[in-house]
């Protein structure tokens, strides 16, 4: 699987038997404290792996740091928190590369492993399947107002919980039931996956506004106009993809909100739905079914419709 696509991390063969999956991540401080800055760094390069249904082997740290004006015992508790994660997630950190550089930087390339048969992908979408999310949206929203002193204590604390809590357990009940069309829910926001998954899938979307799950907090810091540049850009990325049935705008920027380490994006056939959801449950994880894949209902081009009601 090549670069022309658009899934979440490469896939490359290397026998019959085994692949190697791959990706990179990193961004400027999320967060005012180091370590939660690591934590939630480390969560978010993993989710890619997990994504792509692969289990995480090797990561390499990635480290732009100014050297001259924040002390390098700053950047330990930034490490110290990254290690933390990936220990959790079994994946062992070989070493890596830094930079001096004006703006600190903190990521990961992380390496995992999945028989073939085992990947998952935002292509294999069919009509038909409900869509299932794994986490609640808004940490863009909730980081943005932050910065700003806006956002109250148990809010920050809610999204750096959710931040640094990994996908792992997600990606194993969606193995278990056999789904194969998975994305994570990043930085584009959730419009802006899906939009990858149903003009990879060649499919529509429906999505249900009431039934998506929303942090709690993040929609009056919406409604107040805490909103990033990023998210912003989201939607006006989808609008020519998007139907809106008398949504209110704070609702449209909750579903184009850029989120860091988010949750999975899980198509998995109706009928499966149920199940799904318990094995989420029974890895300590919470589904929402948020709407279903239908045929693909535009008429000209490749990219695949979604109509949010």
């Amino acid at each position: 699987m090549g670069i022309s696509g658009l899934d979440d991390a490469g896939v490359f063969l290397v026998g019959e038997d085994q692949t190697i999956v791959q990706t990179v991540d990193f961004f400027t401080p999320i967060v005012d404290d180091p370590y939660d800055w690591g934590r939630i760094t480390a969560a978010n390069a993993l989710s890619d792996i997990y994504a792509m249904g692969a289990d995480p082997l090797t990561a390499l740290q990635l480290v732009g740091w100014p050297r001259d004006t924040i002390p390098f015992d700053v950047l330990g508790h930034v490490i110290e928190g990254g290690l933390e994660i990936m220990g959790e997630a079994g994946c062992t950190v070989l070493g890596g590369h830094s930079v001096d550089d004006p703006e600190p930087k903190y990521g990961f390339a992380v390496t995992g492993v999945a028989p073939p048969g085992d990947i998952t992908t935002n292509s294999e979408a069919r009509p038909g399947q409900n869509l299932v999310l794994t986490k609640p949206l808004g940490t863009g929203i909730v980081a943005t107002a932050a910065k700003h002193g806006k956002a109250p204590d148990e809010v920050v604390e809610a999204a750096i919980a959710m931040m640094v809590t990994l996908n792992k357990g997600a990606a194993t009940a969606a193995r278990r039931v056999g789904a194969k069309a998975i994305t994570d829910v990043t930085g584009f926001g959730l419009l802006g996956h899906l939009s990858e998954m149903t003009r990879g899938s060649s499919v529509s979307a429906v999505i249900e506004s009431a039934s998506v799950p929303i942090l709690k907090g993040a929609l009056p810091l919406a409604a107040a106009g805490e909103i990033a540049g990023g998210t912003r850009r989201n939607l006006a990325a989808i609008d020519s993809l998007t139907t809106f049935a008398n949504i209110p705008d704070d609702i449209k920027w909750i579903l184009a909100d850029a989120q860091t380490s988010g949750g999975l994006l899980i198509a998995v056939d109706e009928p499966l739905s149920d199940a799904l959801v318990q094995a989420l449950s029974d890895e300590g994880v919470t589904g929402w079914v948020i709407g279903r894949i239908v045929e693909r209902t535009f008429e000209e081009g490749p990219s695949g419709r979604i109509l949010v009601s």
